[in-house]
């Protein structure tokens, strides 16, 4: 969808096409694959039980190519993320593990903006190693095939010399944060009246739930009066395009926020919210 422009439904038929996706895109489109794969790697690196259910999940399917362009607007890339962390409550936040795969925008000089076509990527961030990332194919015929057979001589080779493969190491069992204790960013498009008033209703809304703003951009939508008289709504008919990117908060405080945003009444719309990744 970033490179070409096309909408979701298009740019998954093109993927089946070149043999990315199943028949049945389920399972990756709706990151249901994600977020097995990262409930095995959060088990492994926290040394903690992380089972699917665990996993917050939300798929592409609702991705517009408005939202593509909006991340093109701030020099980023939307991106299928699967996210482990581990926090340890130095700064406030719960200490535990949190899992989570959401469709987010990153910045274009992020490693992981360059992951395209059919390869996949883990990028780790620890405090001894630094930042470090794993790159391959990860879709097609020939990748999968040496996948499997690479797990078939490996149970082969356990068989034959008696060995076995690694067990669970869950030893630290740290607590597991749901999602609402998520630490992120949000990328919020609003449609407003386009009168004076409107941005401070809007900033008192985000102050209301601690939430702090990073920048606001304001556009006049064209044509919007003309549209609204012709509807034959009363009152002010300009209208604007309000964004708003906000400095990283809690999950909950930023869901909040929104609904409170979509209940004001020089709101007229929430276009589109998205998580900002990376920065």
């Amino acid at each position: 969808m970033d490179t070409t422009g096309q909408g979701f439904a298009d740019a998954v038929s093109q993927a089946q096409a070149l043999g990315y996706a199943e028949a049945d895109p389920t399972a990756d489109v709706e990151g249901f694959d994600a977020a097995a794969k990262a409930a095995i790697l959060a088990s492994l690196a926290f040394h903690t039980r992380v089972a699917g259910k665990d996993v917050h999940r939300e798929g592409i399917t609702e991705v517009t190519a408005a939202d593509i362009q909006a991340a093109k607007d701030m020099d980023c890339v939307v991106k299928l993320l699967a996210i482990c962390e581990r926090t340890d409550g130095e700064d406030g936040s719960p200490a535990g593990v949190s899992v989570r795969v959401h469709p987010a925008m990153i910045p274009r000089r992020h490693p992981l903006a360059g992951v395209r076509e059919a390869f996949n990527a883990v990028f780790v961030e620890a405090e001894a190693a630094g930042q470090l990332m794993f790159y391959g194919r990860g879709a097609g015929g020939e990748p999968t095939a040496s996948a499997v057979l690479g797990d078939v001589v490996a149970v082969a080779r356990h068989r034959v010399l008696g060995g076995r493969g690694p067990g669970e190491s869950a030893y630290a069992d740290l607590p597991l944060l749901d999602m609402g204790q998520a630490l992120t960013r949000y990328h919020i498009s609003l449609d407003v009246a386009d009168r004076p008033g409107v941005l401070a209703q809007v900033a008192s809304a985000f102050a209301d739930h601690e939430v702090s703003i990073e920048t606001v951009r304001q556009q006049q939508v064209v044509g919007g009066a003309a549209a609204d008289a012709a509807s034959g709504s009363g009152g002010s008919t300009a209208r604007a395009s309000l964004v708003v990117v906000t400095h990283v908060a809690p999950e909950a405080a930023l869901s909040a926020t929104v609904d409170a945003l979509a209940a004001l009444p020089v709101v007229r719309g929430v276009n589109s919210v998205m998580r900002v990744e990376g920065v």
